[in-house]
C-alpha cells in the first residue's frame, strides 16, 4: 500500500478563485449566473472565510473553464526575489457608466483582508458602495485634483494630498465635481 501524505487542512482557494474570475473580467454577479453558486458564497469563498464543497468547486471550474485540480491546487511556486507587475498585468475594474477606473494595486491573496487600489475619476464621475463587511475601513489620499467622500449623509471634501479615513461598513460614495480628473490612492482593510 501507498504512503499517503495528508494534507492538515483543506486548500485555500479563495485567492485562486478571484484571480481566475478577474482574468476573465467576471463580476461576482457573472460567475454567480455561470456557476449556479450564490454571490454571497463565492465572496466568502474569495475571502477565505468558507472552502467550496466538491460540488460547488466542480461547477466554479466548469464556469471558469479550467480543471478543478487548477482550482483546488495547493502547489507553492518558487518565489521571485522581485515581481515585477507591468501596467497591462495590473487587473483593473472599469466603472464606465459611472466615470471612474479602479486598479487593483494590492496582490490578490490579501484580498478581503487588506486591499489597495489606483482609483481614477472623471469629472462628475463617482464610486458608490454598499457597505462592507463589518468593521471594514477605508483610507482615501487624493493624488490629483480634489473628492468628496459621503458616508451615510456626511460629506468632507478632500484636497491634494489630503486622506479621508471613514467606516466603510457603512454606505459610502467617493465623487469628483471638479472639472478635471481625479486621482487617489485608495487602502481598505477588513477586520
Amino acid at each position: 500500500m501507498k504512503n499517503l501524505v495528508t494534507q492538515k487542512s483543506p486548500p485555500e482557494v479563495g485567492a485562486t478563485l478571484q484571480k481566475m474570475r478577474l482574468a476573465r473580467g467576471l463580476t461576482l454577479e457573472d460567475l454567480s449566473r455561470a456557476a449556479g453558486v450564490s454571490k454571497s458564497m463565492l465572496s466568502q469563498i474569495e475571502r477565505e472565510k468558507a472552502n467550496p464543497t466538491i460540488a460547488v468547486a466542480w461547477r466554479l471550474s466548469n464556469a471558469l473553464g479550467v480543471g478543478i485540480g487548477e482550482l483546488l491546487a495547493t502547489d507553492t511556486k518558487d518565489v521571485e526575489a522581485i515581481r515585477v507587475l507591468e501596467p497591462h498585468e495590473t487587473p483593473t475594474l472599469p466603472g464606465d457608466h459611472a466615470g471612474y477606473v479602479l486598479r487593483i494595486l494590492g496582490p490578490m491573496e490579501l484580498a478581503g483582508k487588506f486591499e489597495w487600489y489606483e482609483l481614477t475619476l472623471a469629472p462628475n464621475g463617482e464610486l458608490v458602495s454598499q457597505p462592507h463587511d463589518p468593521g471594514a475601513m477605508e483610507h482615501l489620499t487624493v493624488l490629483h485634483g480634489s473628492l468628496e467622500v459621503e458616508v451615510e449623509g456626511a460629506k468632507r471634501k478632500l484636497k491634494l494630498g489630503g486622506t479621508a479615513r471613514y467606516h466603510a461598513d457603512r454606505s459610502h460614495a467617493i465623487r469628483n465635481l471638479g472639472k478635471s480628473e481625479a486621482k487617489a490612492l485608495l487602502v481598505v482593510i477588513h477586520r
